[in-house]
């Protein structure tokens, strides 16, 4: 899955794909490079992040979609509203990718259903300004997974079909650094579930982090966490989840092909 940020503030990229027409550009590239699915969202979810108002979202979202569907790529929305939800699938988006897993607006799930389509439900406990207020675990993958199943059944309920549902852990969401890498050294466990796993660990805070100069101690800077993110690709795919989401295409492909071609030896 490849990144189309249609946003001005978000971490990694904000305000290099805000124009639609770079935005539709970005998206026929990533693509083209080997993306099966090109997601595209209009709000920012970096902590501390304002959320745009409903008609600046749309503003911003459906018109990218429409042109990239138009093109024939499979597009994902990425969006907590329901009323963006409603408009992107109309204008051709194929599935829904949810960071609040139906928390943050309940009447998406019924669109969702409604449409037929797939979604991604992510472990979420808060909106972005205070989400790192509720990074208390007992046991994070235990309670991570303890708090998705309960969105899994609320989809279900609202009547999307069980196979239609692909859960995320969330890394960077309401989670310490050493938390997201807890989850990833344990994620089989959430694979293991029997739901489809999408990680997003894209270019993220602990991976900058990780990287920091040795000498002043300055985190890397987003652009310079590829490398990182298709080593963590590479893992994450021999742990057998359904996707990564990345901001660089090619040096995650490669990574996945690397565990595909290992995994026919175990």
């Amino acid at each position: 899955m490849g990144v189309v940020n249609v946003t001005p503030d978000s971490f990694s990229d904000g305000g290099l794909w805000f124009d639609s027409e770079a935005a539709v550009n970005h998206g026929l590239r990533l693509a083209a490079q080997g993306a099966d699915i090109v997601d595209v969202g209009g709000e920012s979810t970096r902590p501390g992040a304002e959320r745009p108002p409903v008609d600046e979202e749309l503003r911003r979202v459906v018109p990218v979609i429409q042109e990239l569907t138009g093109a024939g790529v499979t597009v994902s929305v990425d969006t907590m509203r329901a009323e963006v939800a409603e408009q992107a699938l109309n204008a051709g988006a194929h599935l829904v990718n949810d960071v609040s897993g139906g928390l943050a607006d309940p009447e998406l799930l019924r669109v969702v259903a409604d449409a037929g389509v797939p979604i991604i439900l992510m472990h979420w406990r808060a909106h972005a300004r205070h989400m790192q207020e509720h990074t208390e675990y007992a046991d994070v993958v235990a309670d991570v997974i303890a708090e998705l199943l309960p969105r899994v059944d609320a989809a279900v309920a609202a009547g999307v079909a069980p196979e239609r549902i692909v859960i995320d852990p969330g890394l960077g969401f309401a989670k310490t650094w050493q938390h997201n890498w807890t989850i990833l050294a344990r994620l089989a466990e959430i694979v293991g579930t029997g739901h489809p796993v999408l990680v997003a660990a894209s270019r993220k805070t602990f991976l900058g982090e990780l990287l920091a100069d040795p000498v002043s101690g300055e985190r890397r800077a987003p652009a310079g966490r590829d490398a990182a993110t298709a080593a963590l690709s590479t893992t994450i795919a021999l742990d057998r989840a359904w996707c990564v989401r990345v901001h660089d295409v090619p040096a995650s492909l490669d990574a996945v092909r690397v565990a595909a071609r290992l995994g026919m030896e175990r």
